[in-house]
């Protein structure tokens, strides 16, 4: 057992999530200061010690109404640097949605990889390790940072909600590309662990040029069975609806879909009016504030705050 004192912090527009958080490690928020300045630039404090602590900062890298993905990056490194500064013990990023996970190779002549330049930044600051939910790529990820990384996989969580729904009746899990197909695997996996019974695979083929998605041939037999098309987030939703009319088209009985992030951008209207649809799953690590309130009800969203704390309490429990 850790004998530094733990302190977690939440920076503006995560705060609901880090309380839950701190709810499950049966502790509060720590208190921190945060200040706009008449140019756009700010400041973030700790409001209480922080020496000898080990410190754990909770702060969601999408984009929002106030804040864009870079202005909170760079919240988020700042924050990080100034308990760095105050002799905190180590400096923990929880970071629930990761901002530039998605781009993480080179895709055309002279492409930046940019989540390995977000990594290098986190280590600049001093941060010792990166907390976060369903990258797009696991190994992608882990190979951009230096300092230790945790990734809380949304499959279980997922599963645990869809498992009673599904009992005695043919089940597939889709991904909805070939670059998914681990996640839609651990998905199945946990599945068949909480139902006992046999869960199938099937995938849509995809590809994309100049932003241009193309692609419709469903390998996989999802005639009769509910199918479950599982991604790390919803952007458009583009993905998921060529998905679930393919799963259709094929016989699928009913269609549900499942992510980790609901970003939910200009043109997600279209995913949550396609009929091919019977439900829509997110779990809570952005907030649903861009969908119409009409819309809101048509997402069942899931809370991943237990598996983050879980996560935070075997780092601690190791320091």
């Amino acid at each position: 057992m850790s004998r530094r004192p733990l302190a977690i912090f939440a920076l503006e527009g995560s705060r609901p999530f880090g309380e839950r958080i701190a709810a499950h490690l049966a502790t509060a928020l720590a208190p921190h200061e945060e200040r706009d300045f008449e140019d756009g630039e700010h400041k973030a404090r700790p409001l209480q010690a922080v020496r000898g602590c080990d410190t754990y900062v909770v702060h969601s890298l999408h984009g929002d109404d106030a804040q864009s993905a870079n202005d909170k990056l760079c919240r988020l490194l700042f924050f990080c640097g100034a308990l760095r500064d105050s002799g905190a013990a180590d400096v923990t990023a929880v970071i629930p949605y990761l901002c530039y996970a998605r781009k993480d190779r080179r895709t055309k002549a002279n492409d930046p990889i940019t989540s390995r330049y977000v990594a290098s930044l986190f280590e600049a600051m001093g941060v010792g390790r990166v907390i976060t939910v369903e990258v797009h790529n696991v190994a992608a990820f882990e190979n951009a940072f230096r300092c230790p990384t945790w990734h809380v996989e949304c499959a279980p969580i997922l599963a645990a909600h869809f498992a009673p729904l599904l009992r005695g009746g043919s089940v597939v899990a889709v991904s909805p590309d070939a670059g998914g197909a681990k996640r839609a695997q651990r998905f199945r996996e946990e599945l068949q662990s909480l139902t006992g019974q046999d869960v199938g695979s099937a995938f849509m083929e995809k590809s994309r040029s100049a932003g241009v998605v193309s692609g419709q041939v469903l390998a996989g037999d999802v005639r009769g069975a509910t199918a479950i098309i599982v991604d790390d987030l919803i952007s458009t939703g583009g993905t998921l609806v060529r998905a679930a009319r393919a799963c259709r088209a094929a016989g699928a009985g009913r269609v549900f879909a499942g992510a980790a992030h609901g970003l939910f951008m200009e043109g997600a209207r279209e995913l949550m009016t396609d009929s091919s649809f019977s439900g829509i799953v997110v779990a809570n690590t952005v907030p649903s504030f861009r969908l119409a309130r009409e819309s809101v009800g048509q997402i069942v969203v899931v809370d991943a705050t237990r598996a983050v704390a879980n996560a935070i309490a075997a780092c601690h429990e190791a320091s």
